[in-house]
């Protein structure tokens, strides 16, 4: 079976890859930095929101492409047809985040925000939830079948360690570095549910030359939920231990939070949700019962992070907004580039905004 996956190279993307090639697929891999072949996976070099490019490797034929990309609305709208009629199964990366809120486990049915929201204000925009929901609609509305919708939740792994809203640069980045850990107190008290990256690879890998799959949506994430609290405990646990000091901690109520939250809408329409999930539907694929749990395969992620920390970008903005909530201050030597050092700087000292 030949396989394409476009942007393959993350979280969940490198355990595809792996299970993939276990299985004997013959897969190539697009990726802005990497190319090359080892054994049956191919890596090729090159930007997979181009359509230019994305077009020579739609002239093969391919028994199945699996699509990581991000699009705008418009954007994947263009490109939908020619990716369901270049492929036997065409498996589109969607998110849980596609739902409303709800009081009872949500399954693939449940009302999604794009069609329960009354809010027009944030209805006109194409913030993530509603882009994903937008495209999902351009597959079903497609005529064809040929598609599977994949809607992973919070997934996590050795590079990739959340905190409500706040990736790692957020939140690690200032613990290591002796700083106070800012967080929700309102997205403390609400359930969550995290899924080791792996696992929701297992599950993707079921879907893949599946029949029973094609024209399907499938929720990909598991089957214990944990509060946002206890989350936060069992990082500052890990790095007590780590650190040989406690790390500090403030919760701040839901208007400071927002006054330096990286994604104010990621914030009231998701994670101030409690999110728990009925995994029947992936149960016929897969047992989600063997998902590692979240408390297991978050302190082992940490734990593994911790012994050779690598950060993304920060935000030196932000920084310097969360340094005036606590009344706390970076040596501008810790900071990359003067540039990034003024951002800082004004943020902290004399900026009343974020």
């Amino acid at each position: 079976m030949r396989v394409l996956i476009l942007g393959g190279t993350g979280a969940m993307g490198n355990h595809l890859v792996k299970l993939l090639d276990d299985r004997g697929f013959e897969i190539a891999v697009t990726s802005r930095s990497r190319e090359g072949s080892k054994g049956r996976v191919r890596y090729i070099r090159g930007d997979a929101q181009d359509p230019a490019f994305v077009g020579e490797l739609l002239k093969e034929r391919w028994d199945c492409v699996v699509d990581f990309m991000v699009y705008t609305t418009q954007s994947f709208s263009a490109q939908a047809d020619r990716f369901l009629s270049s492929t036997a199964q065409y498996v589109f990366l969607s998110s849980a985040r596609v739902f409303a809120g709800s009081d009872r486990p949500i399954t693939e049915d449940s009302p999604r925000l794009l069609d329960a929201s009354t809010d027009k204000d944030y209805l006109a925009t194409d913030e993530y939830a509603l882009t994903k929901a937008r495209q999902e609609n351009r597959l079903m509305d497609s005529g064809r079948q040929n598609w599977t919708i994949i809607r992973p939740y919070i997934t996590y792994g050795e590079e990739r360690l959340q905190l409500g809203h706040l990736e790692k640069e957020h939140w690690l980045y200032r613990a290591l570095h002796g700083r106070t850990i800012l967080f929700s107190r309102d997205i403390c008290a609400r359930q969550s549910t995290l899924t080791y990256g792996l696992d929701v690879a297992r599950a993707m890998a079921a879907t893949i030359g599946n029949p029973k799959a094609q024209g399907q949506a499938f929720n990909m994430a598991g089957r214990n939920p944990i509060l946002w609290s206890d989350v936060l405990d069992l990082y500052v646990e890990v790095l007590e231990t780590h650190l040989g000091r406690k790390p500090k901690v403030v919760l701040q109520n839901l208007p400071d939070t927002l006054a330096w939250s990286p994604a104010p809408a990621q914030v009231r329409y998701d994670r101030l949700y409690n999110r728990v999930f009925d995994t029947g539907k992936i149960d016929t694929l897969i047992d989600s019962g063997d998902f590692v749990t979240p408390r297991e395969g978050l302190r082992d992620c940490l734990t593994a992070f911790l012994k050779s920390p690598r950060f993304l970008a920060i935000d030196w903005r932000r920084e310097g907004v969360k340094d005036r909530f606590t009344r706390e201050r970076m040596s501008l030597s810790e900071v990359s580039g003067m540039k990034n050092a003024v951002k800082y700087s004004v943020c902290r000292y004399m900026s009343a905004g974020n």
